[in-house]
């Protein structure tokens, strides 16, 4: 896909990774681009450091803002609120490698969700892209045809 500057956000925050008897924190970052606009990344790892030296996971938008209130996805990823708590979100990932449970602030999810809504509209995704330019780079084999 073409990569240009593009408006974007994103927040530090903790995941706490379920065990068998205990949990661990594992730092992450949510982040949100407008060039992107159907997607959110997590990158884990820590926050200091870029996120190509980590471990980054795509989730659709949709998802996340539908999981804050009721179950939602299937397969990979799925996300659903705590029946007990009102600030606890899970998240589940699954790999061909594992897979893993975590916690994480629903209102810290929620909040970064509102801040993506102000860049991109919730059904407004579709006019954010601009399609010529992502198919160009796609028919070119994934490089930006006017980085040459």
């Amino acid at each position: 896909m073409a990569h240009r500057s593009s408006p974007g956000y994103s927040v530090p925050t903790t995941l706490y990774l379920v065990g068998p008897t205990s949990w661990t924190e594992v730092p992450a970052v949510l982040t949100y681009a407008a060039s992107d606009p159907f997607a959110v990344r997590i990158g884990f790892g820590d926050v200091g450091e870029p996120v190509d030296d980590g471990i980054t996971w795509l989730l659709g938008r949709e998802l996340l803002t539908a999981g804050l209130e009721q179950p939602a996805g299937d397969g990979d990823v799925r996300v659903w609120p705590a029946r007990t708590s009102g600030d606890v979100l899970y998240l589940h990932l699954r790999a061909p490698s594992g897979e893993a449970l975590f916690e994480l602030s629903r209102a810290t999810v929620a909040a970064f969700l509102q801040r993506t809504e102000e860049l991109v509209s919730s059904g407004q995704e579709t006019a954010a892209l601009d399609v010529d330019d992502e198919l160009a780079a796609l028919l070119s084999g994934g490089t930006d045809p006017g980085a040459r």
